[in-house]
């Protein structure tokens, strides 16, 4: 779903991206690559294939937008190092033309040496790229000339349908003055939000981005 937003274009995608059309940056929040097999360590049970579908969906984002940046808004690896790691840089490097930026989140632990060799810019939150200002955390104040994107809640919402059937969505969560990304990971769960008068909610039903009042 493609909008228009503080006289910009963005496209919201299913895959729980956000595409900034005019600038060429793809939006993403959380990750959490690594998660499964960090589970798996410490003898949790976890999905099967959950790193190749992060991958998946990150390869068809890249394919369909070439996009000139990635911005991942905090969490882009769950732990510490693992092998995971290692198939992420080999992935990114695939694509040499496109810069990979991290802003930083709460698991975003790596020494830097990890971030160095992947080729990957970090910066500590917040960061500015007017009119927006992206951070991982929600910030509690910044300037009134910007707008703040954020990840960290892994949001989503409870809808209800016909005979009371209900469904548990991700989404996009516009406030006045800031939003939060879905989280991207396949392995990261939903933390409900309750939307107030005059904000705008985007959830993700299969392959397609609904609006819902």
């Amino acid at each position: 779903m493609t909008i228009q937003f503080k006289e910009q274009t963005l496209n919201l995608h299913y895959q729980k991206a956000i595409y900034w059309v005019e600038r060429s940056i793809l939006f993403i929040a959380d990750l959490h690559l690594g998660k499964a097999a960090h589970f798996r360590k410490k003898g949790l049970a976890a999905p099967a294939n959950i790193s190749k579908t992060n991958f998946t969906n990150l390869e068809m984002l890249l394919d369909e937008f070439a996009p000139k940046r990635v911005l991942f808004l905090g969490d882009l690896f769950h732990s510490s190092l693992n092998n995971i790691w290692e198939k992420f840089s080999k992935f990114i490097a695939g694509y040499p033309h496109i810069s990979f930026e991290l802003v930083e989140g709460n698991h975003d632990i790596l020494p830097v040496s990890a971030y160095e060799t992947a080729k990957l810019v970090v910066y500590p939150e917040p960061f500015i790229i007017a009119p927006f200002i992206l951070s991982h955390y929600p910030l509690e104040a910044f300037p009134d000339n910007l707008y703040n994107f954020y990840g960290h809640i892994h949001p989503g919402v409870l809808l209800e349908g016909f005979g009371g059937h209900q469904s548990k969505l991700a989404c996009f969560h516009f406030e006045q003055t800031q939003a939060v990304l879905p989280a991207f990971g396949a392995f990261t769960g939903l933390a409900l939000v309750k939307p107030k008068m005059g904000d705008r909610v985007f959830v993700i039903a299969e392959d397609e981005v609904i609006e819902v009042s």
